[in-house]
This record gives structure tokens, sequence and C-alpha cells, in this order.
């Protein structure tokens, strides 16, 4: 199964769009009591799938499984997606059908008024990703991540879970015990992942980092020809590439700079937008989208570390785990613990009335931002703290952000993306692990570090784990200064009736709230940034007539000078 996208109905009455309007592979059938039909987008036949499915995609190409699928029993119609999240799958009922796609975009030429959802928007500003099974259309919706949902007839569905992320009773707390067991798992993992490769050279997006660099040494362990990819965003932060350099040097692999400079970006901003197909506003999927441009130019195939700082507690838990703690003997703090964890996605969510226009603040004050979390942070499933952070963040940040943006930019260049961490055996076995083998003191992913300790330098196995450092903040204060002014610009703004109109202008000058500093300003900026161009370039609302009477106009030292005076 390669990369392509599915669009499809199930329902009573044959529908023509998809003869009229849709061209590639086509199939389709009759029930009992439903007809169905199904066009593959992006390729010459139907792949071959297994006989209940009707359509199924794998993010990494696998001919032997699917990572998201419908199939038919009984006349029931079944939307399943695999519990990693890597590939999305959103659906809709249009009268007395059922529409589906794997892609955003095929939904929106079925809808007849398509409206943005307000619930997805609040969502999105809370979280730079729309939460399931929300999305950013109103009555389109995603199919969470381990769930199938089941119609037996038009208007009557029922969701059932087909896995559940959940802390094992018995905790391995021997150290020798878990390297060992680790290691066969991690080499398990990959050689399922090249299984049917056969001697082509294949991509990994080496960031340098910890994740990455073990997915290249295990490639290079197995005999894979690999070529790996890093970005450069040049003189600006806090370069990444110098230890990419090193494992690629330290493996004997060549190693791709790919420019990821300001111009670089821009020029591929909107392509992103489009080939993301939902909003995402973290700064790191447009240089992603370049890593991919350029991997497409030399194979099919790219591997990734994703998923890592999921499974071994890599994000910084210690502040969590203190808020966890805090919580506990004072459960009349002024935030819960649900709050606080809230705070770490550093979007917009505590500055609604700042950022909304009223007509939206009156409907987005009916939502709670902290329901879209209760389902991951829930303890009867994990009843430790870093256990239940780790089901958080496979289930919020990895499900529903990194890896299906990961697969859309990937399916976007015509590569199959293969993510080792994401193996049910290692991720399932990770819920086994004692709480001081991932955070040891003030060591994260201790245990991993353990096991891949001489299969690589210790300068990267044991170094402090930094996000990827891309500039968002000199970008938007510096080289996108008058891009700013059109992308949000007040008087588009203003006519929408969404964003106050001077929300840019209020971050930048720190008056939005006391928390949007530094790092933040640039996040703040280039969420709202990915939104508005979304609306644009993917949802299709028009341009209505800008306005010239804002400070990204002038040069932006200019209005620094004239500020001060």
């Amino acid at each position: 199964m390669f990369p392509c996208h599915f669009v499809g109905y199930w329902g009573k009455d044959k529908q023509e769009f998809l003869t009229q309007r849709r061209r590639g592979a086509k199939r389709g059938g009759e029930g009992e009591k439903f007809v169905w039909d199904v066009v593959f987008v992006g390729c010459e036949s139907v792949p071959s799938l297994p006989e209940d499915r009707i359509a199924a995609i794998s993010a990494g190409g696998f001919s032997a499984c699917s990572d998201v699928w419908v199939r038919l029993e009984s006349n029931k119609l079944i939307l399943g997606r695999e519990v990693f999240g890597r590939v999305s799958l959103f659906w809709s009922q249009q009268g007395g059908v059922i529409w589906f796609a794997s892609q955003l975009q095929l939904l929106l030429e079925v809808l007849e008024k398509p409206e943005v959802s307000i619930p997805g928007l609040y969502g999105y500003s809370c979280f730079s990703y729309v939460p399931n099974p929300l999305t950013s259309v109103h009555k389109v919706f995603s199919v969470p991540a381990g769930t199938e949902i089941v119609w037996e007839d038009i208007g009557s569905s029922q969701f059932r879970g087909i896995y559940q992320w959940g802390e094992s009773p018995e905790q391995i707390k021997d150290e020798n015990i878990a390297v060992s067991q680790l290691q066969v798992l991690l080499k398990k993992s990959i050689q399922k992942q090249i299984a049917d490769l056969k001697d082509e050279p294949v991509g990994v997006f080496l960031s340098g980092g910890l994740d990455s660099s073990i997915v290249a040494a295990l490639l290079v362990e197995a005999g894979v020809k690999v070529r790996a990819y890093t970005l450069d965003f040049g003189n600006v932060g806090i370069p990444e590439y110098p230890y990419a350099e090193k494992v690629a040097e330290f493996l004997n692999i060549p190693l791709v700079k790919v420019d990821a400079s300001p111009n670089k970006v821009k020029n591929a901003l909107i392509p992103t937008v489009k080939a993301l197909d939902l909003p995402f506003g973290d700064g790191v999927t447009v240089p992603l989208y370049l890593l991919n441009q350029v991997a497409s130019q030399e194979t099919q195939v790219i591997f990734n570390g994703e998923g890592g700082d999921q499974l071994f507690a890599g994000w910084t838990n210690k502040p969590l785990i203190a808020a966890g703690i805090y919580q506990a003997e004072n459960p009349n703090g002024e935030e819960t613990f649900i709050q606080q964890y809230l705070r770490t996605f550093h979007r917009l969510w505590g500055y609604e009335a700042r950022v909304y226009q009223p007509e939206i603040y009156a409907q987005i004050r009916g939502l709670n931002a902290q329901e879209w979390l209760l389902d991951a942070l829930d303890a009867s499933f994990c009843p430790s703290l870093l256990h239940r952070l780790r089901r958080a963040s496979l289930m919020l940040k990895g499900a529903q952000n990194i890896h299906p943006r990961a697969t859309a930019l990937g399916f976007a260049h015509g590569l199959g993306v293969r993510s080792p961490f994401c193996d049910l055996l290692l991720a399932a076995w990770t819920f086994q692990l004692s709480g001081e083998l991932c955070l040891h003191g003030a060591c994260e992913k201790y245990i991993l570090k353990r096991a891949v300790e001489n299969w690589l330098p210790a300068e990267i196995v044991w170094r402090q784990k930094r996000g990827m450092g891309v500039p968002l903040t000199s970008w938007c204060l510096n080289d996108y200064w008058h891009d700013i002014g059109n992308w949000l610009n007040p008087g588009i703004l203003s006519s929408e009736k969404c964003f106050f109109p001077d929300i840019a202008l209020q971050i930048v000058t720190g008056e939005l709230g006391g928390a949007i500093q530094g790092r933040r300003v640039g996040e703040s900026l280039w969420l709202l940034i990915m939104w508005q161009l979304w609306r644009y370039h993917v949802f299709g609302a028009k341009l209505v007539t800008k306005s010239w009477n804002h400070p990204f106009i002038l040069p932006s030292w200019l209005w620094k000078k004239y500020k001060q005076y």
C-alpha cells in the first residue's frame, strides 16, 4: 500500500459524485441494504486488500498491515485507526450517506456549504492541533487513534476501543533485565520495518538527538543502505546539525544538510499547509516539509525517530511530576493537575478573551479544553504518575500531532514513512518499566540510554534533551516582519470576526500576556499564521480587502524607533 488517499461513501442510494468528480482507481459494490463506492486518489489500480476491507492505507507502505481501514461486516460499516495515529481518517454524514476519506480536503468537496468548526478552532488554539474527534470543519469528524466506529444503520454509530495504553501490574525493576529485553525489542522492531526492502537506499531524518540516532544505528547494523538528512537553520539559534554530523561520521553514512533558511521556509509555507490537510501550528512543520522534499529525490522510504519521547518519558516531565505531587498534597490549590498539563502546550489557552472577538468568544466560553485531556490522563489505566504522563503523550502529542503530520508530509512527496518506535510490542513493554528506569534522578529516558550506550558516541547518548530549535521568533520579528502584515492583516481579521484585528501587534509587544515572551512570541504568531493560511488554501475561504493601517508596513527597526519615542 503506497502513498495515496481514498474517498468513498456507504448509503442507501448511489452517489454520482465519485464518478463525476474524482479520478483514480475505483471499486464499489452492493450489500443487502446498502451500496458503497471507493476511489483511491493518486494511483492507477486498487491496492491489494484483505477480503473484508474496501479501503485501507499504511503509512510505511506495508502490504500486510493497515494504519487506517474501512471494512464491511454483515451490512455494518466500520472505520478504524491504529493506536499510534500515523494516518488520519475522516467521516461525515450527509443525508442518507456516510462519507469517509483519508484526507479532509476530499470531504470538503462533498459539503454544500462548509463551515469552520468553532470547537475545532478553539482546540487548535490550545494545542496547535485539532483534538480528536473534532476537525477544523463543522460536521466533519476524525476517527480517534486506537478506535473503530461502527454503523449498523445511517445515523446510528458506536465507538469501540481496539487498544488502550495501560500500566502493567508487574513492573520491571532490574536494570540489567530491562536493558537486555529492550535491546532485543529495538532490533526486532527494525527487522519488521525492513523485511520488505530490497537493496534500495532508505532515508533517515537525523536530528542528532537520541531517537533518530538509534534508528540510524540499527539500520546500519542491519545492513541497510542509509542516507541521512538533517536541517540547517543557519547561524540563528542553537544549531543541532553538528550532532547529526557526529552520528553520521560515527556510522559512516552520507549526511545531507537541508537548507531551512527563512526564504526557503517562506517559499514552502503554502505547499506545507496544503500537504498537512489539517492545520498544525508547530514551527517544525515547514522544515520537515523541506526534509521530505529533498529526501524524495533519492529514496522512496524514510525512517524517523518519532515516538521515542512518548515511549520513554522524553519530554520534560519533572515539572508535571512536581505539580502532581503538590496537587496530591494540596487538592484545593489554585490550579488542578489537568490545568498544569494543559499549560505544557504553551499556546493560547487562558487568553481567550484577548484573542477572540465577542461573537466567537461567546461560543467558546461554553467549551472546556480540559475535557479533551480527561481520557488520556485517566488514572484508572495508569495509577502511577509517570506512566499516566506517558499514556497522555502517546494519545495527545503523539497520535494527534506528531505522527499524522509526519505521514502527511511524507505522502505529499510520495514517501512511505516508517517509525520504528511505533511498534506495539515495544510500546506495550514500556508500560512494564518501573518509573525509576525511565526517569533516573534528573536523567530522562534513562533505560533507553543504557540500552544503546555502546551503539553511539557517549556525547550523543547522554547529552541533555533539546527540542528542535526552529528560530520562529527571530524569523517573525525580522525576516517575516512585512509578511505578518499580510498573513495576519488587521483588515482581514476584522472582517472575519474571529481573532481581534490587532492580535499580531499585541503578541509582538508582549501586551497579550506575560507568559508570551521570547520563543513563545514566534510560536503564538506561527499558530495563527498556519490557521489563517489553512483557511485560504485548504478550506477555501476568500480573501477580503487588506488594511494598510498596521505597524508591519514599516521596517521593523523604524517601528521600534517610533515605539520608543
